[in-house]
C-alpha cells in the first residue's frame, strides 16, 4: 500500500496526523484519557476493547507520547495511562470532531453534548484563528499552500497563478 501513497501525501501534516491518530480505538482511547480514565481496566470495560488490541494501543500511545505510563501499585505492579502534554494537546481537536458528528444528528438523538462546565449550557465548538479571531470555515479566506520544507510535488500542488 506504501508505494501507492503520492509524494505530496507523505509530507502533508494531515497525512501525519491521521498516522498518529487516525484509528477508531486511539480516538475513543484518548476520548476516555480526557474524561480521567487511567486504568487498563477502566479503557478495556467502557470501550468493550479485546486485551490484546486494548494493549497494542496503548503501547503506541505510549510510544508516540500521548499518554504516560506509570506505576500506581508494586503488588502486584499495576500502571495507569496519564495524559502527556501533547495528548491534551489534542483534546480541542476531538472535541470538534464529535461536535461535527453532533451536528449530523437531529438533537434528539445526540447521546453527548459539549457543556459548558459551570452553567450547563450547551456550547457549540468553532476553529478560528488565533490572530484574528475569525472562523476558519471560510475555504476562500483561508487556504494552503506549500510550507518552507514542503517538496517539489507540494510546491507544484500550491503554486497559484494569482
Amino acid at each position: 500500500m506504501t508505494g501507492r501513497i503520492r509524494q505530496e501525501d507523505r509530507e502533508c501534516p494531515l497525512s501525519t496526523a491521521i498516522e498518529y491518530v487516525g484509528d477508531w480505538w486511539t480516538l475513543l482511547l484518548l476520548h476516555d484519557a480526557f474524561d480521567g480514565y487511567t486504568r487498563f481496566d477502566e479503557f478495556q470495560r467502557n470501550l468493550g476493547i479485546s486485551s490484546s488490541m486494548l494493549t497494542g494501543r496503548l503501547r503506541r500511545l505510549v510510544a508516540d507520547g500521548f499518554l504516560e505510563r506509570r506505576p500506581y501499585q508494586n503488588r502486584p505492579v499495576r500502571h495507569e495511562y496519564v495524559l502527556t502534554e501533547l495528548g491534551r494537546s489534542l483534546r480541542p481537536v476531538v472535541v470538534t470532531l464529535a461536535a461535527w458528528g453532533n451536528s449530523r444528528l437531529p438533537p434528539e438523538e445526540r447521546r453527548m453534548i459539549l457543556v459548558d462546565a459551570e452553567s450547563r449550557e450547551e456550547v457549540e465548538p468553532i476553529v478560528v484563528d488565533a490572530a484574528t479571531g475569525r472562523r476558519l470555515d471560510d475555504a476562500d479566506a483561508y487556504v494552503f499552500t506549500a510550507g518552507p520544507a514542503a517538496g517539489p510535488e507540494m510546491r507544484e500542488r500550491y503554486t497559484s497563478d494569482a
